[in-house]
């Protein structure tokens, strides 16, 4: 009996230990949204926050907080808290919230426009605010003048209609010289606010760099509004000078500070190429610098010109001479990752440079297999050429055109593409987003094209014009929409992976098994349409030679992230994936990265490490991972993680441990930041590029607007921030590990 109530005791009190640990996590979590709401008030965090309130829900019985919830201040309803961001896109963006919409829609009349500024306790936006009322009521007067002039027919002057404008301007100044009414007073601003004030607006403007133009600056509704809110009129000269230099050198301080910091870096050179996939930097070639702890900086930019094809030779020179510009120990650079010049540039820093490892984009990489697959697979020659034959019919026959808009009437979502190039089995990735048209556009016109092959006039048609019969049996052939339908997935495939690529910009080790992967897809492709495995496997494979680099084996089985486990217990790299000439490239690597008088101990490193692996506690932290909140899906929790185990960790490991913090952060992408197409298109047409000193100016905005973008891009957005917040898998996650590693 005394067991009995003992054991009873003890369940009541884990019974009110899980409570009371219940009650405190729900008070944690509502302090943690009230504290995110008061900054955000502040002008610190999300917009959504001025509508979305934390409430907590307590229990009825005991009045303990059970849950917290978020409740819109506009309608009072009441939502779950576990993602803010989420329930202001669903109730507010997405127009669900009544009361979100009628506030966003301006009022009707001139004299009663919504403030700007919704601060009550502000004198300055009150002025503001009434100065505001007082410039729409001015506009409001004139366009009325005009429309009463335009009811005067009888009314002519010498100027025509165009007089009428000024001489509305002209009865207001008269009415004005009548009874003349002072306008309110402006806000008057402080010399610290208005100097705060413009530092604010040059750092948007730079940072909006493209969207926003220096002719903006001169436009009058802007000018308007600055002396509304009581600021000076800008002058461009001030902002392409003095304003400019100053954001440049303190921009430039902060990336060389970063730069001296750092033991080594990875030079990436990005713009070579001016087309990828429908986007690029036209005639701009940029260079930023890689950072072990992950951090990218902006380093310079050039213009080659667009229309010339830069020599291997000059390229060569211009990387070489950016890696002593941005330091003057060149062996600081222990590699450099571009988009295009790889075979023979990048090999000839390497053959000079023993320590470099120079790699070319798997961008570039993975999507070239387009232009291999349109050139050296039967399958995708016939279906762009079969396509071709059926657009070309339909945009240059008269009466099959007629036929066609005739059954296009009846399903008018339906539609063949007439604006189609006349492609050559897609010889140029450029075409690659039309070629994708195409093919989408043929499929979605499938039923509208068997409508017209059965109609009576088409089969007319077909008996008099031979291009008219073939495009008739084409349509009505299961296995031509089969192929189409075969080719366009290839497509998607492919581009997926592309975009992938360029979101998550993988290291040098993670190039074999995204390699693998690619194989995975496409052999799953090759099941699904039926397709024969060996020369869709030729193709993947030339293609990997051509890309392939010794760094990618060295980097896969030095990387902590990919030790397997054996069966005793130990975690060991993954040589056994990799092929016999593989394992000597690891092998030839390392030795050229190295002295010789270093070479044989680091090849002994090399055996022990293959051998003995690394700790278990340890390897499993470095695998961690957590569920990416944009993508969904499953990284690494922390990426430095590989790195800094051989310089913490494996300090037994002298050679090869620098060799494995050398090689793990390096990049396989340069992709990292996209210059504005609209802005280049500016400095071109202004003649800046042209002018030395024009140049100069936009290669200086180019750096600040990228450092800025650069830099935002380390620290994340508001939305984001939150959701780590929010989340609560951390403890779980650790907890796992620590189970995993007990069960040893």
């Amino acid at each position: 009996m005394a067991d009995a109530k003992e054991t009873q005791n003890d369940n009541q009190l884990v019974v009110v230990a899980t409570s009371d640990m219940a009650v405190r996590a729900v008070n944690k979590r509502y302090e943690g949204l009230t504290t995110v709401r008061a900054k955000a008030i502040k002008g610190k965090g999300a917009w959504y926050w001025a509508h979305l309130e934390p409430i907590l829900v307590r229990n009825t019985d005991t009045n303990d907080p059970k849950s917290v919830k978020l409740k819109c201040n506009l309608c009072e309803s009441v939502f779950s808290a576990s993602n803010p961001s989420r329930t202001a896109s669903e109730h507010l963006k997405r127009g669900t919230c009544p009361n979100f919409n009628s506030l966003l829609k301006p009022s009707s009349s001139s004299s009663s426009l919504p403030p700007l500024i919704s601060s009550p306790n502000s004198s300055h936006n009150k002025r503001f605010a009434e100065g505001l009322n007082n410039y729409h009521h001015q506009q409001f007067h004139y366009h009325h003048f005009h429309q009463q002039q335009n009811q005067q027919h009888h009314l002519l002057l010498s100027g025509g209609k165009d007089d009428l404008g000024p001489l509305a301007m002209l009865e207001d100044s008269v009415k004005k010289l009548k009874s003349p009414k002072p306008l309110p007073p402006g806000p008057h601003l402080s010399q610290t606010q208005i100097n705060s004030a413009l530092n604010l607006l040059t750092d948007w403007f730079y940072d909006s760099y493209g969207s926003v133009s220096f002719p903006s600056l001169d436009h009058p509704k802007f000018k308007a509004f600055m002396n509304q809110v009581g600021l000076p009129d800008i002058s461009k000269q001030d902002f392409m000078f003095s304003r400019l230099d100053s954001k440049y050198e303190e921009a430039k301080l902060e990336s060389e500070v970063k730069l001296r910091d750092s033991e080594f870096y990875q030079l990436v050179s990005d713009g070579w190429k001016n087309k990828t996939f429908g986007h690029g930097d036209e005639g701009l070639v940029k260079f930023m610098v890689n950072l072990p702890n992950g951090t990218t900086l902006f380093r310079k930019s050039f213009f080659p010109g667009s229309s010339v094809a830069v020599p291997d030779t000059y390229a060569e020179d211009i990387m070489w001479e950016t890696i002593i510009g941005t330091c003057n120990v060149a062996q600081k650079c222990v590699g450099i990752v571009s988009d295009k010049y790889k075979a023979k540039t990048l090999r000839n820093l390497e053959i000079r440079n023993h320590w470099m490892v120079n790699l070319s984009c798997q961008l570039q990489g993975v999507g070239n297999l387009i232009k291999d697959f349109s050139k050296e697979l039967p399958l995708f020659k016939n279906v762009i050429n079969n396509c071709l034959k059926i657009t070309s019919l339909f945009n240059n026959n008269s009466q099959a055109r007629s036929i066609l808009n005739k059954f296009l009437s009846l399903e008018s979502k339906f539609s063949v593409s007439s604006e189609v190039p006349p492609l050559l089995y897609c010889e140029d990735l450029r075409n690659v987003s039309s070629v994708n048209a195409m093919l989408e556009n043929t499929l979605a016109s499938g039923r509208v094209l068997h409508l017209v092959a059965m109609d009576e006039s088409f089969k007319v048609l077909s008996m008099e014009d031979s291009v008219a019969r073939q495009v008739g049996e084409l349509i009505q052939n299961m296995a031509f929409w089969s192929d189409i339908e075969a080719i366009n997935a290839l497509i998607k495939v492919i581009r997926t992976m592309v975009e992938e690529i360029e979101i998550e910009r993988p290291l040098v080790g993670q190039c074999l098994p995204l390699w693998e992967d690619l194989r995975a897809k496409m052999k799953d492709w090759c099941v699904k349409f039926s397709i024969h495995e060996g020369l869709v496997e030729k193709i993947i494979e030339k293609r990997f030679k051509k890309n392939y680099h010794p760094a990618w084996s060295t980097a896969f089985v030095l990387d902590p992230v990919y030790l397997m486990r054996d069966s005793s217990g130990k975690y060991l790299p993954p040589f056994k994936c990799l092929t016999c000439e593989q394992v000597k490239d690891v092998d030839n690597l390392i030795t050229r990265l190295v002295s010789r008088e270093e070479a044989h101990i680091a090849l002994m490193e090399l055996m022990k490490w293959r051998s003995e692996g690394l700790e278990p506690l340890y390897a499993q932290a470095v695998q961690v991972k957590k569920r990416d909140r944009l993508t969904g899906k499953m990284k690494i929790a922390n990426p430095q993680s590989s790195r800094l185990v051989w310089e913490t960790i494996l300090k037994d490991f002298t050679i090869l441990g620098k060799i494995a913090a050398r090689l793990l952060f390096l990049h396989a992408t340069s992709c990292g930041f996209r210059c504005n197409w609209s802005f280049m298109k500016w400095a071109w047409d202004q003649g800046q590029v042209q002018s030395g000193i024009g140049l100069e100016r936009v290669q200086k905005m180019i750096f600040v607007a990228a450092h800025t973008k650069l830099k935002k891009r380390q620290l994340g957005n508001y939305e984001e921030k939150e959701a780590e917040v929010f989340a609560n898998d951390d403890d779980d996650m650790l907890n796992e590990v620590f189970l995993d590693a007990s069960s040893l």
